[in-house]
């Protein structure tokens, strides 16, 4: 069999960057050819070398900026440009918000065919950077290493590195020095944690062979000062394991709830595995608007606070939700939406696969004296059935806020015959939310769409839409 000769890189000179595109790249174009462009903004004029040919496009990364767009800006972090996490740190606030917005339009048009109603403006975030209650880093034995260490004739003796995955690639991570997206003690807590793992000669975690001691770090933080680590090792070493521990339990006496995981599987996820409690409680609180949410290690919160309690007032007010309806918050999480909406509603049923969520979710409901929610654990597809419905009655509302898959059709296809009056659809993906809500067109009338940042520095927007049956 003949070899496949491998196509050479093809440099394109002065070429206009005209839009923003999907996963934080911009686009050009070419011969009437889309190009996909790698760490360019929308108005820059740039040499771009295509590395990628397909039919219908190509992607390419930015060789030399011959023009630079007014709407650039300097990036405040040392790792642009190499770290993948916030890909429009280069671009001004206002014309991020101005491109989300675009963004979520443009899907609800051309995925869900939607005749678009009046829509409200993308609500921006104030903090533009510092923002996220959660993150998570992984340890890796294959640093990712410069192109002047590559080239230097020095020899590269420390390749551990804790920090976040070089974009497509599995086996690579980006050592951080800061990352601007968790407020103090974040930095400090990672920072300590590789210092005392090198000191200390602990290994760290080889993805190829699966062995080494340390695998993942996940830091939660809340505005009631409550702050969570938790650590995946994979190797069952107790006594590295209690080394660790004891560090940042001595070191970090702010933090409230100190947890591990002895991961052995090929994943980091950790849904299926035990979490162990090694100092403190096994939960944070958060609160909002008087309401207060008990948060563990595997439960979903939104990861911005500030901006959930925007998103939350806002699907309430869209819901337009009667004292005398019952309303079905789907993929309710720890039941922070249910809860939010509970005084106006006759009754609140939540569902949602994980089950600490649900466990989570009663205690919230108790500890915030409201007692009109019921909670159910299941796969969504396999729980919201006929039976169901009959048992809790048919919702007049239905709330939903589903991963970035979107709803699998089952639960579409539920939707369509139970004819709610109306449903407020939260999507953190315009994309998927379009393609489920395209299914409901012959019943449903889209009248409202709210877009908010949720995510700033990043492509990604949150997006509240509200279908109300057809007449």
């Amino acid at each position: 069999m003949k070899k496949q000769k491998r196509r050479q890189p093809i440099l394109i000179e002065n070429i206009k960057i005209i839009d923003t595109a999907s996963k934080g790249k911009s686009i050009a174009k070419h011969d009437g050819r889309a190009i996909f462009v790698q760490g360019a903004v929308p108005g820059d004029i740039c040499d771009i070398t295509v590395f990628k040919r397909r039919k219908k496009f190509w992607e390419a990364r930015v060789e030399k900026v011959h023009t630079y767009s007014e709407i650039r800006t300097e990036p405040k972090c040392e790792h642009f440009g190499t770290c993948g996490g916030c890909k429009w740190q280069n671009m001004e606030y206002s014309s991020q918000l101005d491109f989300k917005q675009n963004e979520v339009l443009n899907n609800l048009k051309r995925i869900g065919g939607f005749k678009l109603p009046k829509y409200s403006q993308i609500i921006g975030s104030e903090n533009k950077y510092f923002y996220r209650n959660k993150m998570e880093f992984t340890f890796s034995n294959k640093r990712w290493l410069s192109l002047n260490e590559i080239q230097s004739e020095v020899e590269i003796t420390d390749k551990d590195a804790l920090g976040f995955h070089v974009p497509s690639m599995f086996d690579k991570v980006i050592n951080l020095n800061k990352c601007h997206l968790q407020k103090d003690p974040s930095n400090a807590i990672r920072l300590s944690v590789k210092q005392f793992a090198d000191r200390n000669k602990l290994t760290y975690f080889d993805i190829r062979n699966q062995q080494g001691l340390l695998r993942n770090l996940m830091i939660r933080t809340t505005s009631t000062n409550d702050l969570m680590v938790l650590i995946q090792f994979f190797e069952a070493d107790k006594k590295s394991i209690k080394l660790m521990m004891e560090h940042l339990k001595t070191t970090f006496p702010e933090i409230t709830s100190l947890l591990y995981i002895i991961n052995q599987k090929a994943n980091n996820t950790m849904y299926d595995q035990e979490v162990i409690c090694y100092s403190g409680k096994d939960h944070i609180m958060e609160e909002m608007n008087g309401l207060y949410f008990k948060i563990g290690s595997k439960s979903f919160f939104q990861t911005n606070n500030e901006q959930a309690k925007v998103l939350y007032r806002k699907t309430k007010e869209l819901a337009q939700i009667k004292k005398d309806q019952i309303v079905y918050d789907l993929y309710t999480g720890t039941g922070t939406i249910a809860q939010y909406v509970a005084e106006s509603a006759k009754e609140v049923i939540g569902i949602d696969s994980v089950e600490e969520g649900i466990n989570a979710a009663y205690e919230n409901a108790d500890r915030n004296n409201i007692n009109n929610c019921t909670f159910y654990t299941g796969d969504m597809k396999d729980i919201f059935t006929d039976e169901f419905i009959a048992i809790n009655g048919p919702p007049d509302v239905i709330i939903t806020d589903p991963p970035r898959d979107g709803m699998h059709k089952k639960v579409v296809e539920q939707i369509l015959k139970i004819k709610a009056e109306r449903i407020v659809y939260v999507s953190c993906n315009s994309a998927t939310q379009a393609r489920d809500m395209s299914l409901m067109k012959d019943l449903y009338e889209l009248k409202n769409i709210q877009p908010i940042d949720m995510f700033p520095q990043t492509h990604h927007v949150e997006n509240i839409a509200v279908l109300e049956m057809k007449s």
